[in-house]
């Protein structure tokens, strides 16, 4: 967006003002970077304790480009320089810690793994994509999803094949808690829902990629009918990302046979996870109302 923006109660302002880890950061901005700027992104998140105390003409050779470059890519990150760069690599590797060995951190499943490490390799995965996304999640674009959500008429909300999946749990979330949500399963339902929305209601729209065409054009369509729109996806550069008032960023590396459906999901459902406690924190007495009465209507129906 061009400029502050008022939702619900909340300013959003048009770039952020907290300071996320260095490496979530540019995972988010890594598809709108080019081709040279990429290669200095790769060799940081490839070595990022080297990173912190390189000069840029180290930087630049180690990554095969220029030391314009690497000036280009401070300025995509929206760094002052290459000085604030190696600051915040620094605080990226003090902030990751002791952890496992690297092959285990780098996520890769290799051929002839045994089961303790494909299991201490996708638990280190999966545990690391909530931690990040945390990190990165804008607290203000948060409270004003959730007061969105908890004001709307009526709550949309789609995403295709896995996160179709997030989408689905988010809205069996919301209506377990009186809210009225809709998910939809495929394009042409969505579009045929959007088409009706107005300012009082909500659109979500669900994508790793923030680049899939169809939840692209479901939020563009809620968008123009005035609708409060809601991104949660990988990338913050994102077309989707474009189309929202509110993008809510996870922080998610997929890896060896886990391409876009399950390091992100989890990354997802953690922000899901957010939304419906806030909603349900924000209206407690109905909510709990709902929550017992959505209980007991099933209660009966285990057996013994």
């Amino acid at each position: 967006m061009a400029g502050p923006r008022r939702v619900y109660g909340v300013v959003m302002p048009a770039s952020r003002a907290d300071t996320p880890n260095l490496l979530v950061l540019i995972k988010s901005v890594l598809p709108s970077l080019s081709k040279a700027e990429t290669k200095v992104a790769q060799e940081i998140i490839r070595e990022p304790e080297d990173a912190s105390t390189r000069t840029i003409t180290e930087l630049a050779r180690a990554a095969g480009t220029s030391e314009a470059t690497v000036v280009r890519f401070c300025r995509s990150l929206g760094l002052t320089g290459h000085r604030e760069l190696r600051m915040r690599a620094a605080q990226a590797v003090i902030g990751t810690g002791e952890g496992p060995d690297r092959e285990i951190a780098g996520g890769d499943i290799p051929t002839g793994a045994d089961m303790s490490r494909i299991i201490a390799t996708v638990s280190y995965a999966d545990v690391g994509a909530i931690k990040d996304t945390a990190n990165a999640l804008d607290t203000a674009a948060c409270e004003a999803a959730v007061n969105a959500l908890a004001a709307a008429g009526r709550i949309d909300v789609f995403g295709v094949e896995a996160s179709g999946i997030v989408a689905a749990d988010l809205v069996k979330k919301l209506h377990r808690i009186g809210c009225m949500a809709f998910s939809w399963p495929d394009v042409h339902a969505a579009l045929v829902a959007t088409a009706l929305a107005g300012p009082k209601d909500v659109a979500v729209a669900i994508s790793h990629s923030g680049a899939t065409t169809e939840t692209v054009e479901f939020l563009e369509s809620a968008r123009d009918r005035e609708a409060v729109t809601i991104a949660i996806t990988n990338h913050a550069r994102s077309p989707l990302a474009q189309a929202a008032d509110l993008v809510l960023t996870t922080a998610a590396r997929e890896t060896t046979f886990r391409s876009g459906a399950t390091v992100s999901r989890i990354a997802q459902l953690m922000v899901v996870d957010c939304l419906f406690v806030g909603v349900a924190a924000k209206q407690r007495k109905r909510s709990a109302k709902a929550l017992a009465a959505t209980a007991a209507a099933v209660s009966g129906r285990q057996r013994a």
